[in-house]
């Protein structure tokens, strides 16, 4: 990090930024600058003087150019969605807020591509592009307020990647503003460009760490004809990857979904959750929500049905229910995305976003529970998340009756004993959430050492000063 690097600006250099967006769009209240310095789970709280809110990407390299100028410490943030506290200024840093850039640019079916800023609501996309006939995967928890640029820059994954793949492959082209006020115009619709270094996923993923997307170019998909959405109770992980492989291999169609919850979490969003039934009679101890997508509009049911009936007999699946309707196919995904706010009514939680390979899914969580359980007697692993790509969220809650702050202050430690067997199974300490500050110290002992090397080269070519997101990844 640059040695003159302001992490909270000079007074008077307050005005210069402000001049930029306008007084309205330059905030300073407490009380409206309040909710932009707390991540969701309440981990980090920040601090600032200032959030500057432009509205165009002149005004975002008008802010940068100034900022590096000046050598001033400029944190970007979307919908503050965020779970590593990459969005947070710890030190008194500028919040660049990109919210008001959220221009749906254009919708083009015919290339299968939607141009966006970035900060457009994922949901504002996905309903766009359901208005042209075109589907938008991308699908998170948090989708009614996560921003594209915030979704790109933590190359989020959430439950269609099984068959759409993360952020990352949604992106055909980039509109980056790079340190020192650059704009980088890579708004392309192409599917093949072979003229030299592929510069978009350079910062997809990145954090805002090497330069701030200010819009981008996304693929689309034909809307799916049929769709059927599955609840599936079944005896264990292996199971399921079994259910997982067969599916893939029979069913007529795609599987677009396939999420594992163990009971325990089942049973905290039936207690805690707004709206939450049981939908299967019986409890068992782990639980698919499969969901199969055809552009063949007729049989999709009947072969949905026949092969769990198969999977009965084959004694994969215990018991099964197909939704009848789109009532209960979306109260099904309304269950699966409350999993993370109904943890918090249970305590102090220590959370791990992690992958391993779909094969080695069963074995980690089962090595994972135990390792976690002799470390904190009583403790209780809740692991779900999308198997079907390898990404478990395996998510500890603190013994019944501990105390919170106690379970809490073990978080490194926990960490450090599950992190030991994701490396044993070549797996990653951060699948879909990022970096941020929460992993950045983890990030050293795990990565490739000439990797990071490069990642830190990268970094001090297109950051020199250290302007951007500052102590967030490296």
């Amino acid at each position: 990090m640059n040695e003159h690097l302001r992490r909270a600006p000079a007074p008077d250099l307050l005005p210069r930024f402000a001049a930029i967006v306008g007084d309205k769009y330059a905030v300073t209240d407490p009380q409206t600058l309040a909710p932009h310095l707390i991540e969701g789970r309440g981990l980090y709280q920040g601090v600032t003087s200032l959030m500057l809110r432009p509205g165009s990407t002149e005004e975002v390299a008008a802010i940068l150019k100034l900022a590096n100028e000046t050598k001033t410490a400029i944190v970007p943030q979307g919908g503050n969605t965020g779970l590593v506290g990459g969005q947070i200024p710890f030190d008194g840093e500028l919040i660049l807020s990109l919210t008001r850039l959220d221009k749906i640019r254009e919708v083009d079916a015919s290339s299968n591509t939607i141009t966006v800023e970035a900060g457009v609501v994922l949901q504002k996309a996905q309903d766009a592009a359901a208005a042209a006939g075109r589907l938008f995967p991308l699908s998170l928890g948090s989708e009614g307020s996560c921003t594209i640029g915030g979704n790109l820059s933590t190359n989020a994954g959430g439950t269609g990647a099984l068959a759409y793949g993360i952020a990352r492959e949604l992106v055909a082209g980039v509109e980056v503003v790079l340190a020192d006020g650059r704009v980088m115009h890579l708004l392309r619709k192409l599917k093949k460009d072979n003229t030299g270094y592929d510069l978009r996923h350079i910062f997809v993923g990145a954090e805002g760490t090497l330069g701030i997307i200010t819009a981008a170019v996304l693929k689309l998909f034909p809307q799916p004809r049929a769709v059927e959405t599955a609840f599936i109770g079944l005896k264990s992980p292996d199971a399921a990857v079994k259910l997982l492989n067969l599916a893939q291999a029979r069913i007529g169609g795609t599987v677009t979904g396939f999420e594992l919850m163990v009971r325990g979490i089942v049973e905290m969003a039936l207690k805690h959750g707004h709206g939450n039934r049981d939908p299967l009679a019986g409890a068992h101890p782990w639980y698919v929500l499969m969901e199969v997508s055809s552009q063949q509009s007729e049989g999709l049911r009947d072969a949905l049905e026949t092969f769990l009936g198969d999977a009965i007999e084959q004694d994969l699946v215990e018991d099964a229910t197909i939704a009848a309707n789109l009532d209960q196919r979306k109260a099904f995904w309304h269950l699966r995305h409350s999993l993370t706010e109904v943890q918090k009514p249970e305590g102090g939680s220590i959370k791990h976003d992690v992958s391993v390979p779909v094969a080695a899914v069963p074995a980690f969580i089962a090595e994972a529970s135990a390792a976690v359980e002799a470390l904190i007697p009583g403790s209780r692993p809740v692991p779900f998340g999308h198997v079907g790509d390898g990404n478990i969220h395996f998510n500890v809650s603190q013994p019944v009756g501990a105390d919170s702050k106690a379970f809490l202050a073990r978080w490194t430690e926990v960490n450090a004993v599950v992190d030991k067997i994701v490396l044993k199974y070549q797996g990653s300490i951060s699948a879909e959430h990022g970096i941020g500050k929460l992993k950045r110290e983890s990030l050293v002992k795990v990565k490739d050492p000439v990797a990071l090397a490069l990642m830190r080269d990268l970094k001090k070519m297109l950051d020199p000063n250290g302007i951007l997101n500052p102590g967030k990844v490296l």
